[in-house]
This record gives C-alpha cells, sequence and structure tokens, in this order.
C-alpha cells in the first residue's frame, strides 16, 4: 500500500479576524485539486488582540486537520514562522499570508515542481500591491542585501515558499533569536528553484508590517548573511588611522626640520576630533549589532512560549524524508525551464 503524502500549509497570524476564516476556507478549497495529498492547516497566532484566536478555535472544532499555536506574546513574523516550520510534519511545507496576498491556487504548481525534485520552490514577485515608494524600497531592499549576501538570495523573493521534508528538518536544529528565513533557507543549498506570480491586493484587514517592521527585517536580513558592514568598518578605520599619522607626519617634519611656527590650531583639532567622534559612535554601534546578536544567541533563551494548542499531539512524529522514487531529473526539468 503506497503511504499517502501530506501537504502542510503554515498561516502565521496576528489580529487577522478578518482573514483567518477567509484563509481556512481558500486552502481547503485549493486542495480539492489534490485530492491524493492529505492536509494539515497550522496557523500561528503571534498573541492577537482581536478575535483572531476565537475564530482559529472555532474553525479547529470544525476541521481535525487544522492546528492552531497561539504564543504568550507577540515574538515577531520570522520567529512565528520558524515555530510553524519547527511543527510542520508534512512531506513538505507551503508558507501563505493570512491575507490571501499570495495566491493559493499556485500552490497545486509548486508541489508540481517540488514532484521534479526540488526541495524548494520559492515564489518571484513579479509586480508588487504597495505604494510606489515601498515597492522601490522592497526592490531596493533586495537588491541590497544580495549584493552584500555571500549566500546566493533570491531576488524579489519572499516567504511564499515550498520547502521539503529534508528543509523542515534542518530548520528543527536552528536555534536563531533574530532568523531571516527565506536567507537561512537559501543558504541550505539543495535544488531550488523559483516561479514568478503577481502578488494580490489585500481585501480585508490592515497590514500589520509596517515601515518599521520592514527595516528591521532588512538589519536582520544584512547582519545575518553579510559582514560587508563590519569590514567596511575596518577599511574605514584604516583609512582614518593612515591619514591622520600622514597628517601627525607632516606636523612633526614642518615642526622639527624647517622650524615652522604655526598658531594652534583649534579649528582643524576641533574637527578631526568631532570626526573621530561620529566614526567611532557609527563603527561601534555596528559591531554592537553583531555584539548584541551574539549576545542574544549565548544567553541560550528558552524557545517561544506556546499558550495554546489545539489539535497538536504532542507524539505526533514527522513524516519520513520524501523517498527517492518521486524525486525526478532536476537536471532535465531545468532544461525544460
Amino acid at each position: 500500500m503506497i503511504k499517502r503524502q501530506k501537504i502542510s500549509i503554515l498561516v502565521p497570524a496576528y489580529n487577522e479576524e478578518a482573514n483567518v476564516r477567509r484563509a481556512h476556507e481558500a486552502i481547503v478549497d485549493m486542495f480539492r485539486s489534490l485530492p491524493e495529498y492529505d492536509r494539515e492547516i497550522i496557523f500561528t497566532d503571534n498573541h492577537s488582540t482581536d478575535r483572531t484566536f476565537e475564530i482559529l478555535s472555532e474553525i479547529a472544532s470544525e476541521d481535525p486537520s487544522v492546528r492552531v499555536i497561539r504564543f504568550s506574546r507577540n515574538i515577531g513574523y520570522q520567529r512565528s514562522l520558524l515555530v510553524a516550520y519547527k511543527a510542520a510534519t508534512g512531506d513538505c511545507s507551503v508558507q501563505i499570508d493570512c491575507d490571501l496576498q499570495d495566491p493559493p491556487h499556485l500552490i497545486p504548481g509548486m508541489i508540481d515542481l517540488w514532484l521534479r525534485g526540488h526541495q524548494v520552490v520559492y515564489g518571484i514577485r513579479r509586480t508588487l500591491t504597495d505604494g510606489w515608494l515601498t515597492t522601490h524600497i522592497r526592490r531596493a531592499f533586495y537588491w541590497c542585501i544580495n549584493a552584500l549576501s555571500e549566500d546566493d538570495l533570491p531576488l524579489n523573493a519572499g516567504e511564499f515558499r515550498l520547502v521539503d521534508r529534508c528543509i523542515l528538518d534542518e530548520l528543527r536544529k536552528v536555534d536563531d533569536t533574530s532568523p531571516y528565513l527565506r536567507g537561512l533557507i537559501s543558504a541550505m543549498g539543495f535544488s531550488q528553484v523559483g516561479f514568478e506570480y503577481d502578488r494580490q491586493a489585500r481585501v480585508a484587514g490592515e497590514s500589520k508590517f509596517p515601515f518599521r517592521a520592514m527595516l528591521s527585517l532588512a538589519v536582520d536580513g544584512i547582519l545575518n548573511h553579510s559582514l560587508t558592514p563590519l569590514r567596511l568598518a575596518s577599511m574605514a578605520s584604516l583609512v582614518m588611522g593612515a591619514a591622520t599619522l600622514l597628517l601627525l607626519f607632516g606636523y612633526l617634519v614642518g615642526k622639527l626640520l624647517f622650524g615652522q611656527d604655526w598658531p594652534a590650531g583649534f579649528a582643524t583639532t576641533t574637527m578631526l576630533l568631532l570626526l573621530s567622534i561620529t566614526l567611532n559612535a557609527i563603527f561601534l554601534g555596528i559591531m554592537g549589532e553583531y555584539v548584541g546578536r551574539i549576545f542574544m544567541q549565548s544567553k541560550h533563551r528558552p524557545a517561544p512560549i506556546i499558550e495554546a494548542s489545539i489539535n497538536n499531539d504532542e507524539h505526533r512524529r514527522p513524516t519520513p524524508a520524501m523517498p527517492d522514487w518521486r524525486r525526478g531529473d532536476v537536471a532535465a526539468d531545468n532544461k525544460r525551464r
């Protein structure tokens, strides 16, 4: 008897009372086109203050395939998503936002690419529904982090992605207090393939991802995947140190060999001092970001606390990794694409 494969759908939510039921219905409707698969839908609730958890509880009572994980506080989008990845028991998982800006009807196509042997299938945002300024900031961020990173990060890719069981097993080992998951998964290697799609406009509710959160995500992405800021600080320090040394040498030569009687350079000294203080402050700030992350990691803080859990069997174990017979010819597929 051939074992049925299970697909885990991961849906982070925060104050999405207007969207959670619609998201559940859309996902269930999508699975009607995939009768050969079992499903598991994991909602992670970032301690919503509206009726999100209440509605999720109702949905879970009606649909046993729905699992709900509610945190004791808002731990942030990336950390909540990491918990969902670790909780997934399927042969693969697909992350999708609760507002359905990433269309669920694209998931069968992602599964098809997975069946051809790709362990990661990610969506590339061809168009965005954000305003002109936000769109260009996002594009600039994708370009910037790809240029700075030592890993090969895909351009214009968000969190809408399918990952194989082998990636989920690796994510279970991750103990990061400030994860940047799209970069982390990209850096794991394996066979990864992208596909372009048009992001849909949000139908209900408001975005829970303001500019401040995007800036924080950008900082996490750059600091987690690049040593370039530290290297820039080191290079600038060397240049400034060399310039200061040359200036000092010139003053000494002029004073000792040529007998120059220069007046006390109050303005020059003040400018140099201010410049030095400014540079030191900037670079100490950059180094502080790295040291702070090392400090947070070394504290070995407990994993995010789960306040409530529905339909989560603590004895449930993930299914084995995808069998070899299902892995297709990746090279042939890449050639076709």
